[in-house]
């Protein structure tokens, strides 16, 4: 009776499970998903937590109230702007535990330091059957979760630009880390084929092997990359996990595991076809530069800009009738999102019609800007998406563009000697007037000149997008100081 109710436990967090990635695919129900993403934890947790296997609670409540205290300080303490962040380091400890558990699993059954240490072994180790699928599953479980462990610190150190944000690349990079994935299967390949007889010094070489690819993999990659990182990351854990459930014997795990891996892996694909680029490229491309190098010259000249004043730009917003706002990375950098809900009241109380221009990979992670956006109270009606607003920039009178670079450069429509070329941007050129709110006139990540800055209907407002921001509500509450 205990199993069976077990076992239906699982089956019910499975389905909530499935409810909370199909919640998770709109913003409206994007509450609604993670609530019940969370109630399918908790019955699993339960429903584990009550099996024969656990002869004692003190380490476990042990865990639960450290990890508890632990997790509810950073999520209180983090802001909103840092989430990226926080979701990389997340990922990092739960590639950590599952690595963990698989190399405690192993000792059981093989006696981890054995080839090392005679004693280690522990009672009864050499009596143990591990089967060619345990040892494949363990296998998996510890070098996917390692190598998550140190990516996703890789990622964070870039994010928090404590690592440089730019590509770290050397000769033979590319093939320095496919040998090493590679050699790391073959070992993997050898112990699942001799299961008894493999030493067991190949499975902690296998372990440092996955630590130290983690790092090699993620520091060719560029910092505005990082979303595509992350879900990929997403998407190591997750097939850790499932790896982890065929060696515990646990349907939930493997269900969970399946889940998380392959809507990571589909969500990096998804993004990467949102730039126009190959996974491929993405991955070993070693693409673009540190953010904010200076604009390209070419040796020639600076290229002219309109340069405008607050008072210019709120004169034109007042005077438009149908406003698009454009936010970006420099949106997340400057904490504006709140400034930018109240312009949008302030022009909506004049009565412009105001929506939001969402880029799938604007930002730092997968829907970082859906996320600052709804901490300020945005409806979610007045979010769009490229495919579902881009036509609109033709009829509208005013756009206004905060800290967003590449996903606004015309020149990936048209320059085939860019980079960029091809990826899928916003058409704001069209509009009748383009604001743009800029630190300063660097590049974006790609590390090309945005054709945008320099067209007439175009003017640059430089300097913090918060305060501009701010200054601009100002502005319009006030009437223009008319």
């Amino acid at each position: 009776m205990q199993a069976t109710l077990i076992s239906l436990a699982y089956l019910v967090s499975s389905v909530l499970f499935i409810l909370c990635l199909r919640g998770l695919s709109s913003p409206e129900q994007g509450r609604r998903g993670i609530f019940l993403g969370e109630l399918g934890m908790l019955i699993a947790v339960l429903a584990t937590l009550v099996k024969a296997e656990i002869i004692s609670y003190e380490w476990i409540v042990a865990g639960l109230l450290l990890g508890s205290l632990i997790g509810t300080s950073i999520s209180l303490k983090i802001p909103m702007t840092k989430m990226p962040e926080r979701i990389a380091f997340s990922h990092a400890f739960g590639g950590l535990a599952t690595a963990l558990v698989g190399v405690t699993e192993y000792h059981k059954l093989r006696g981890l330091f054995s080839a090392f240490v005679p004693s280690a072994v522990p009672p009864g180790a050499v009596e143990h059957e591990i089967s060619r699928l345990t040892m494949g599953a363990l296998g998996f479980e510890v070098f996917l979760g390692s190598l998550t462990f140190t990516g996703s610190i890789m990622a964070f150190g870039k994010l928090q630009g404590v690592i440089s944000g730019a590509p770290v690349t050397w000769k033979g990079q590319n093939a320095m880390n496919i040998g090493a994935f590679f050699g790391i299967i073959a070992l993997l390949g050898y112990q699942v084929a001799f299961p008894h007889d493999a030493p067991t010094w190949m499975f902690v070489v296998m372990c440092a092997s996955g630590l130290l690819l983690g790092v090699l993999a993620v520091l060719p990659i560029g910092g505005a990359d990082m979303p595509v990182v992350i879900s990929l990351l997403n998407s190591y854990a997750g097939l850790a996990a499932c790896a982890t459930g065929f060696a515990l014997k646990s349907n939930i795990l493997i269900i969970s595991g399946a889940l998380d891996g392959s809507s990571g892996f589909l969500l990096s694909m998804m993004m990467s076809k949102a730039m126009n680029r190959s996974f491929a490229n993405v991955v070993f491309g070693a693409f673009g530069t540190a953010e904010g190098t200076a604009a390209p010259s070419a040796g020639g000249p600076a290229r002219s800009f309109n340069e405008a004043t607050v008072e210019d730009a709120s004169a034109v917003l007042m005077a438009s009738q149908s406003v698009i706002v454009v936010p970006g990375y420099g949106m997340a950098v400057s904490q504006a999102q709140h400034a930018v809900r109240d312009l949008a009241a302030a022009l909506e109380k004049r009565g412009t019609e105001v929506k939001y221009a969402i880029h799938p990979v604007a930002g730092r992670m997968p829907g970082h800007m859906n996320v600052l956006l709804a901490e300020a109270n945005v409806p979610y009606d007045s979010l769009f998406d490229l495919d579902m607003i881009n036509d609109d920039f033709a009829r509208t009178d005013a756009v206004l563009v905060v800290g967003a670079n590449d996903v606004v450069n015309p020149g990936a429509k048209t320059d085939t000697s860019s980079p960029i070329y091809g990826m899928p941007v916003f058409n704001v050129e069209q509009a009748r007037s383009v604001i743009v709110l800029k630190r300063s006139m660097n590049t974006g990540f790609s590390g090309v000149e945005n054709e945008l800055f320099f067209l007439p209907n175009t003017m640059m407002v430089l300097g913090d997008a918060k305060k501009t921001i701010v200054s601009l509500v100002n502005e319009v509450k006030g009437g223009g100081g008319h």
